[in-house]
């Protein structure tokens, strides 16, 4: 029996509007990240079990602005961005646009996209052992959706980060993934 996960991002928030990484700062939403969060909770015609989001404030605070009056929200520090470390609240032109070196080497003074993979590979061991059967809403960052493409998807993780919705700045109402049993 399979879980079915739509996942979805985090509203903009002020340093979005910058160009700065947040990484593993709270991050506050704009006005416009508010306003995204209310109507993708209208855009969301899913009906769920249970919602997931990550634990900073940020996907909290949209989690509860689309889903907070329908659903429990359940903050997950697994589903939390990468650490930027030393790039956390830095411009993003200073490191994303070569993203692949952050791969299997951490970011300085913060994490590598296999140690996300590894705690969203945790948290899909969760779904696998209490979910099964369920559809699961997560309100989360890119570097969590990345790993999903790449656990879930088949991809590897240069795939991931090259076809990486943002780049064409193709948001959607949600992504669609599938825990099958054997994964």
């Amino acid at each position: 029996m399979s879980v079915k996960i739509t996942y979805f991002v985090h509203g903009t928030t002020k340093d979005n509007d910058q160009d700065l990484a947040t990484g593993w700062a709270q991050g506050e939403l704009s006005e416009l990240g508010k306003k995204q969060a209310k109507e993708l909770g209208q855009q969301a015609q899913g009906m769920y079990d249970v919602v997931f989001c990550s634990d900073l404030q940020r996907a909290i605070d949209s989690a509860d602005l689309a889903f907070g009056e329908r659903f429990k929200i359940i903050a997950d520090q697994r589903l939390r961005e990468a650490n930027y470390g030393d790039f956390t609240q830095k411009h993003t032109n200073e490191f994303k646009d070569d993203l692949v070196q952050y791969i299997d080497h951490p970011f300085p003074g913060g994490e590598s996209y296999r140690d996300v993979e590894k705690r969203v590979s945790d948290f899909i061991e969760l779904l696998k052992k209490s979910y099964k059967g369920k559809r699961v809403a997560i309100v989360a960052h890119q570097g969590p959706q990345l790993a999903l493409d790449v656990l879930l998807k088949g991809k590897n993780w240069e795939q991931a980060i090259a076809e990486d919705w943002r780049h064409a700045k193709a948001w959607q109402p949600g992504w669609e993934y599938t825990v099958d049993d054997g994964i």
